[in-house]
């Protein structure tokens, strides 16, 4: 019994070496053009988007500040990690600047609410369904922007807040006031 185990053993190694001596065809192909991807002319576009709590969203390119704006996702650990700084920071928020949350690549609005609930969150929140904040707020999270009264830009952090006094000078840089 045992020789005929070595025997079938001994068989099927020199088969499977005898197929490694067969050259392997080369498999070849074109790299197509870019110019070959359809695109349409730059337009002012709207990004519109829902408000966590079922109310009548708005659309983030109109936001006017100042504000800071905190884009999160409920799967994001550094999200997660950053909360309790923008809870403890909302409390003595200057009432003339906005907070505002923005989830994004959740599953659903539902799992967005859920977790807002469940986590304490207070402040306006803003759900992007299909992923259109990217061209306004480009990829990854947790980024915080910092709008002024204009609607523009100031700053930016990418990345974790990792204290409240980083939120606090990241603001008074800004805005000159937290």
């Amino acid at each position: 019994m045992n020789r005929l185990r070595v025997s079938a053993i001994a068989v099927l190694l020199l088969l499977s070496l005898s197929a490694c001596g067969e050259e392997a065809k080369q498999v070849t192909g074109t790299l197509a053009p870019c110019t070959s991807i359809a695109t349409i002319k730059a337009v002012e576009k709207s990004i519109l988007t829902e408000c966590l709590d079922g109310g009548v969203g708005v659309d983030v390119s109109k936001i006017k500040g100042p504000a800071i704006i905190n884009v999160w996702g409920s799967w994001c650990k550094p999200c997660k990690d950053e909360l309790p700084i923008f809870k403890e920071f909302y409390a003595e928020l200057d009432p003339s600047i906005q907070l505002i949350g923005v989830d994004v690549e959740e599953t659903s609005i539902n799992a967005g609410r859920k977790f807002a609930l469940e986590q304490g969150i207070s402040w306006p929140n803003l759900f992007d369904r299909d992923g259109q904040t990217r061209a306004f707020f480009g990829m990854g999270v947790p980024v915080t922007w910092f709008i002024s009264s204009d609607g523009k830009m100031v700053s930016k952090h990418i990345g974790v807040i990792t204290s409240i006094n980083q939120l606090r000078e990241l603001t008074e840089k800004a805005f000159g006031k937290r």
